[in-house]
């Protein structure tokens, strides 16, 4: 019997007759004992910075960049120590903005911002949204050396001090997440993001997931991040319970550089071989819309080699309560699957005539569906699933019948309840 997330909570399921089956999970790791503790020593010995409180001043306008919904960061913890901090420093109330980062995400709702920061925070200090696509909310930070522009939420150029919070964790196109992202994607300008998402990007070898050195989408987030003034991130790394198992401030190249290697130890997980199926779990919030529950089926084909063999099948469970996401980004990508005839078409035009913030995950998908077959289960609307180019299954045992019937009744199978927080690497050599 295998025990998936889905949604809040968990499915369980056992492979038909014919299927042998495998399970990865990343590292079993215990979280801190006590995350108030952990973020509170973080602070007191920041890495590579001086204390928040040695840093800021009386009159200092500050401005805190946290996560939003599809974010698991702990930010109802974190952004109350930093504000302690700026508090112990003479810093105003009326001084600091918390920015929510977006991204081309939709802005977050007034119960989200309360889940994520606390009511208390909510109700006394001045918290927004970043508006990526609306010009006087950008500062122009000119373009990087392979001709990105780069632009970022005017707030949080202009303060004296920024700040940003983030989880550290696999991630498609930088690498790892956190670190310099929050700021550079997640208050970064529409272009920026459009750039930064192109096929010139996305298609670099460099761009992998659990890769930083060489990696140009990472290099261009850090330029974006230091031109816009990032002087302090504090940042943890999640087990795949969700639970806290590090923490980190300071520097942001120094606390992130730290918390990647954390993360690295605790995800990479060995596989012997490529397989005919992948079960790929997600569960809450990356479930919630199609484009985020996607990303399981592309880090499962873009890890360091695919993890599915060609044609093969990799499984999504997921509900989908939000659709394909109510986002600018969201709906952009599915629309391009949508509309498009077929997926090679969405490719030739994606490179003929570039993509907009959101397109890149059609892109992605795109390539993914070259190669193999997707699978969501149990999404609430399974004709978004067919116009997506995917094949929808009301469970996952109708999707193991579809599967069955492609493979003829057998097949091995990998299942990997957190696959966005496991990075497997397969050890067998593939031609």
């Amino acid at each position: 019997m295998f025990r998936i997330p889905f949604g809040k909570g968990f499915i369980e399921f056992e492979l038909p007759p014919g299927f042998d089956g495998y399970i990865i999970e990343s590292k079993e790791t215990e979280p801190v004992p006590d995350l108030e503790w952990a973020v509170r020593m973080a602070m007191d010995e920041p890495e590579g910075s001086l204390p928040l409180r040695d840093m800021a001043r009386p009159g200092d306008k500050v401005c805190i960049v946290f996560t939003d919904a599809t974010r698991a960061s702990p930010d109802h913890v974190l952004v109350p120590a930093i504000l302690k901090e700026l508090k112990g420093a003479g810093v105003r109330d009326e001084d600091v903005t918390l920015l929510c980062g977006v991204g081309m995400h939709r802005p977050s709702t007034y119960e989200e911002k309360v889940e994520k920061l606390t009511a208390e925070v909510v109700k006394r200090y001045r918290v927004l949204d970043h508006e990526p696509q609306n010009p006087e909310m950008l500062i122009d930070l000119g373009e990087t050396e392979t001709g990105i522009p780069l632009s970022v939420n005017r707030i949080a150029c202009e303060a004296d001090i920024l700040i940003a919070t983030g989880v550290v964790e696999p991630h498609q196109y930088a690498g790892y997440s956190g670190g310099r992202k929050t700021v550079a994607i997640g208050a970064g300008g529409e272009k920026t993001i459009q750039a930064t998402h192109s096929p010139r990007i996305l298609e670099h070898p460099g761009t992998r997931l659990g890769r930083i050195e060489g990696n140009p989408f990472h290099e261009a987030i850090t330029e974006a991040a230091k031109r816009a003034g990032l002087r302090f991130i504090l940042n943890v790394v999640n087990n795949e319970k969700g639970e806290v198992v590090a923490v980190r401030a300071g520097e942001p190249e120094a606390a992130f550089q730290e918390l990647v290697t954390i993360a690295r130890a605790i995800y990479e997980v060995p596989v012997p071989k490529q397989y005919d199926v992948v079960v790929a779990g997600v569960g809450y919030p990356k479930d919630v819309n199609l484009y985020q529950a996607t990303r399981a089926a592309s880090y499962i084909y873009f890890a360091p080699t695919p993890v599915v063999k060609p044609g093969g099948f990799i499984i999504v469970p997921a509900p989908c309560d939000e659709g394909p996401g109510q986002g600018v980004g969201e709906q952009r990508f599915f629309e391009m699957l949508k509309n498009a005839p077929d997926v090679k078409s969405i490719l030739e035009e994606a490179r003929e005539h570039g993509l907009k913030p959101g397109e890149q995950r059609a892109f992605i998908m795109a390539k993914v569906l070259e190669g193999c077959r997707v699978i969501i289960a149990g999404a609430k609307d399974q004709e978004m699933v067919r116009q997506a180019k995917m094949i929808p299954a009301s469970d996952i045992d109708e999707a193991f019948r579809i599967v069955s019937g492609e493979l003829g009744g057998k097949g091995e199978v990998l299942v990997i309840p957190h696959a966005l927080l496991t990075l497997p690497v397969v050890q067998e050599k593939v031609s």
